[in-house]
């Protein structure tokens, strides 16, 4: 179906839950067990649907950028070239050779990127990750750095691009919040902060100048990439037999895994050696002070509780912000009315670019948000997300496994990155905890 003949058939199904919803509403009286289970039926159908809707556009997307990438490394080779030099000669500083298993490889300072995106790279990585082999002349053919401790190889650009995608459709964090480019040199990366201001200024006569403030007082948060690491063992038989190309293989499942390890970090880690997440109560992150819970029920979030929860952020943190909840919240929240005004709180986004709103602000559904609907728990969270803070250090790299798995026929392949997360300001996020 193409995405105007989705976003029709979405609003069909929307209309015929809401058709529930009012008869229960007009008739004064709660859904039975039977509407229930029905609504939650079409509304289960509708998430399908919206979620083919955003594939569709992220492909589109994705296809796009993709397109312009080429272009640009299809464009560049000439730009800076001397015209006193050959074509395939980087205009830069000499190359770094490197002696590793008595293999010459070698990397062009500055121009590595460019290097690694060529077809001839990425057929030599695929060999590589099929028997460890470099063909031809390495020096030629094969032009990156690899760890002489760990054996280790930098993939070639186009993967690198790909799993960051990946990534990106898994844990959707990184596309709401700041990510800092990938730290050079340093260890960590700090920042200042203003945790305490003065007081406002009084009125005054002309020779008086108020009375003293020394409040003012600063704080810091730093972040400090983490490993994150992870092993796969792939049949040698597969790798010599499959259809699939074992690139493919590798980059899809380690995307997986790191997806879902970062997104659970992101939204639930303790700042352990690892990222401090938005539901974890921190005075270094989100503190208990900016958990709103009134007026909800014990088993479930109010029209009114969540209503609480949005003003309880300020007017420019509003703007940009967004709901986090897990389906089983939205499958609540979508049965609720505002007492005011009678109008549902959830809404659904039926035009193109518009998403489905509660009260007015967009959400994301994440399987890894709280969803225990108890007292005191928390079940969601809203706020401006570019102050939760990302920031990585270790460029993604994989070990290849040969002799370990010998004995079963298998090779193993290790995922390695370092990356860091947590919120900076406290005043941006607001939690939704039951009463």
């Amino acid at each position: 179906m193409t995405l105007k003949e989705l976003r029709e058939k979405l609003g069909q199904i929307h209309n015929s839950a809401k058709a529930i919803l009012d008869k229960a509403s007009v008739e004064n009286r709660d859904l039975t067990a039977e509407e229930s289970g029905k609504v939650d039926e079409i509304y289960a159908e509708y998430d399908k649907v919206k979620a083919e809707i955003q594939q569709k556009e992220a492909a589109q997307a994705r296809q796009t950028r993709l397109n312009e990438q080429a272009e640009y490394l299809n464009g560049s080779a000439g730009r800076h070239a001397d015209p006193n030099r050959p074509d395939d000669t980087p205009n830069r500083d000499e190359p770094i050779n490197i002696d590793f298993h008595n293999r010459q490889l070698t990397m062009q300072p500055g121009t590595t990127e460019h290097r690694r995106a060529g077809d001839q790279y990425r057929s030599e990585f695929r060999n590589w990750l099929r028997g460890g082999g470099i063909s031809g002349n390495p020096q030629a053919a094969l032009r990156a750095d690899v760890d002489t401790e760990g054996g280790f190889i930098t993939a070639p650009i186009q993967f690198i691009a790909e799993l960051i995608q990946d990534l990106d459709n898994e844990v959707f964090m990184r596309q709401i919040a700041r990510v800092f480019p990938p730290l050079a040199m340093a260890a960590s990366m700090g920042a200042p902060s203003l945790d305490s201001d003065v007081d406002d200024p009084a009125w005054t006569s002309e020779l008086k100048t108020g009375t003293d403030d020394d409040q003012m007082g600063f704080g810091g948060r730093s972040l400090t990439p983490h490993p994150l690491a992870k092993r796969i063992k792939v049949s040698n038989v597969l790798i010599r037999r499959a259809l699939m190309d074992p690139e493919s293989l590798v980059r899809e499942r380690l995307a997986y895994k790191f997806g879902v390890a970062e997104e659970n970090a992101f939204l639930n880690g303790n700042g352990a050696n690892q990222p401090l997440g938005v539901f974890v109560a921190s005075a270094n992150g989100i503190p208990t002070g900016r958990d709103v819970s009134a007026d909800n029920d014990a088993t479930a979030p109010t029209g009114d509780g969540l209503i609480n929860a949005k003003y309880a952020l300020k007017a420019q943190y509003l703007r940009n912000a967004k709901w986090l909840f897990h389906r089983d919240a939205i499958a609540k929240i979508r049965k609720i009315k505002d007492a005011n005004d009678g109008q549902y709180i959830w809404r659904p986004g039926l035009g193109t670019d518009k998403p489905d709103t509660i009260l007015d602000l967009p959400y994301i559904m994440s399987e890894y948000v709280p969803n225990t609907f108890t007292t005191g728990k928390y079940i969601g969270i809203v706020g401006d997300f570019r102050y939760y803070w990302i920031v990585d250090s270790l460029m993604m790299q994989i070990q290849r496994l040969a002799e370990l798995y010998a004995e079963t026929n298998q090779t193993g392949f290790i995922g390695r990155k370092e990356t860091d997360g947590m919120p900076v300001q406290p005043e941006a996020f607001a939690r939704v905890k039951l009463g």
